[in-house]
């Protein structure tokens, strides 16, 4: 990387980088033995209090001190491609939970123990991706606590379809009368496609779509999963945390003629990733196109971050949405869903 024109380097992002690409390049040392320089390229997906988080392709997140770096740049994004992209179970779930970030995790081997006051079952189940280093029995008593002291009870997120320690794990729960609820495909589809707007119908002006960083009250209004009651009813707080949670998180609003909020949706980049999701229509202001406007804003948005591939998540018997992102070039990659445990079946 030439970073060091001249003997001298230079720091040329910010946190408002914080979902693009970038490389790095920092001093390691203690300061009483050799130095060297130390070069980090992935996704910089969090800048808070001093220290950055770099995710590697490999998965592998790097922790760098701000105070380390002598030099950094955003990495050019690559010609946006118009084909589906390829991708394993494992990329695409770490890419999902990042972009949906639960408020509390814990770890448990190579399992996340996910929880946000109730809000969605994403952000409220167990994560396994690999082994809990510990027997089974042993992992699902420690998640029956450590949901039971949050008032909540355990949910594990299985993959279908694609590993057998995903099917291994799944007919053991079963036989410890884990419940199956809620099952859900994982989609994806070509970035660059998305981006172009469909012309408005013959006679109608095009809605005006805003972006901004955190949801406003009119698009709160408008998401209608804004909390599945946890302990105590709604917490707000955990919501919003959810919602603008992720490494770079845009909320859109499309606007009726009269000015009121008609459709809205929730982006969240990650490198080479776009996420989509809470995408909502005013039944009012249903089968004008709003969807895909709000789509399209958002994929421009993505691209010029440097994304280049879309996901979303979708329950399988929400055949609406199928076929609303069947039109738009999303297919199948995975499915998954969870495993509930029913009274005295936890343990």
């Amino acid at each position: 990387m030439e970073f060091l024109a001249g003997g001298r380097g230079e720091v040329r992002i910010t946190r408002a980088d914080v979902g693009k690409r970038v490389s790095v390049r920092r001093l390691t040392g203690d300061g009483e033995g050799a130095q060297r320089y130390t070069d980090a390229v992935g996704v910089l997906t969090s800048w808070n209090e001093g220290v950055l988080s770099i995710t590697r392709r490999s998965g592998e997140c790097a922790r760098i001190a701000e105070s380390s770096l002598v030099a950094a740049k955003v990495v050019p994004a690559a010609p946006a491609r118009r084909r589906t992209p390829a991708a394993t179970a494992r990329e695409l779930q770490e890419v999902a939970a990042r972009g949906w970030p639960a408020v509390e995790t814990e770890r448990l081997g190579e399992w996340t123990l996910r929880a946000s006051g109730g809000f969605t079952r994403r952000a409220n189940s167990v994560l396994p991706l690999g082994a809990p280093g510990v027997p089974l029995e042993t992992a699902l008593e420690r998640i029956a606590d450590w949901y039971g002291a949050r008032g909540l009870s355990p949910a594990i997120t299985v993959a279908t379809g694609r590993a057998e320690a995903d099917a291994e794990l799944t007919a053991r729960l079963v036989e410890r009368g884990w419940a199956q609820e809620r099952h859900t495909r994982m989609r994806i589809a070509p970035l660059a496609p998305l981006a172009d707007a469909p012309p408005a119908p013959a006679g109608n002006a095009p809605a005006a779509v805003t972006l901004s960083r955190e949801p406003d009250a009119d698009w709160l209004a408008l998401y209608n999963r804004t909390g599945e009651d946890g302990p105590g009813g709604r917490v707000a707080g955990d919501v919003l945390r959810v919602l603008t949670g992720g490494p770079s998180v845009w909320c859109a609003t499309a606007h009726g003629p009269d000015g009121r909020p008609a459709a809205i949706g929730r982006l969240a980049v990650d490198g080479r990733w776009a996420g989509f999701s809470a995408v909502e229509v005013a039944p009012d202001a249903r089968r004008q196109g709003l969807a895909t406007l709000v789509m399209a804003a958002l994929a421009e948005r993505a691209l010029a971050e440097g994304a280049s591939a879309a996901y979303l998540q979708v329950e399988a018997d929400n055949t609406g949405a199928l076929g609303f992102y069947d039109r738009l070039g999303f297919t199948d990659h995975h499915g998954y869903h969870y495993r509930r445990a029913l009274p005295g079946a936890a343990r």
